[in-house]
């Protein structure tokens, strides 16, 4: 049997929460409108769970069906709009909750992906979906290119390694909440420690250099 993630409900509220207020932070960059500002907290805070969901067959997402994820999106949304400036000073504090939010999304949508008996790859891939897809779709509807395609600081590599670990933990039957909550520890730990050291993954290859 798969355990439910230890105070999972408040965690994920609280990562929904964290992922509006980056897609409230882009739109106000954008400089858009308020509908704008709360679509892009929307699609950053629940959009990982909604591709998770699709891809699982768990419908109707809890992205529209969720009243309670919804008001918080939206919370996080007008959070942003209307105290932006103290929020923008205070982005370090907000990158720091957002590898909070990575984290938990991707051990949360691992998990559900392993209730819905997807398989260990399949929930590996959701899982990091999970993790990143908010992302994506606040870079998407910015226009710009999705970070996790080229983040200088390690954002995917985390959000992969806790999926897998999670499947590997189920796999051998040492998934338990004391498990569960090392693996969204040690996510976030690496998280935070990519962005301290400015750890990131090997660019493109040069390959060896002709002697002049």
């Amino acid at each position: 049997m798969v355990p439910e993630v230890p105070f999972g409900p408040a965690m994920e509220l609280a990562g929904i929460f964290v992922g509006a207020l980056s897609g409230g932070l882009a739109a106000v960059r954008k400089t858009f409108d308020v509908f704008g500002v709360l679509v892009l907290a929307w699609a950053a805070g629940l959009g990982g769970g909604l591709m998770r969901d699709v891809l699982i067959g768990a419908i109707p997402p809890v992205a529209i069906a969720n009243w309670l994820f919804i008001v918080t999106a939206l919370a996080g949304g007008l959070a942003m709009y209307f105290f932006h400036p103290r929020l923008v000073r205070a982005r370090r504090t907000i990158a720091v909750l957002d590898a909070g939010s990575l984290a938990l999304f991707a051990v949360v949508g691992t998990i559900k992906g392993l209730q819905y008996d997807s398989g260990l790859v399949a929930a590996v891939f959701v899982g990091t979906i999970t993790g990143v897809g908010g992302g994506v779709l606040r870079d998407l509807l910015t226009a710009e290119v999705p970070a996790v395609l080229h983040h200088r600081e390690l954002y995917a590599v985390p959000a992969l390694a806790g999926a897998a670990l999670t499947a590997l933990l189920w796999e051998t039957g040492l998934l338990t909440n004391a498990t569960t909550a090392l693996v969204v520890v040690l996510v976030f730990a690496l998280r935070l420690a990519a962005m301290r050291f400015h750890l990131s993954a090997p660019g493109p290859w040069q390959g060896r250099r002709k002697r002049r």
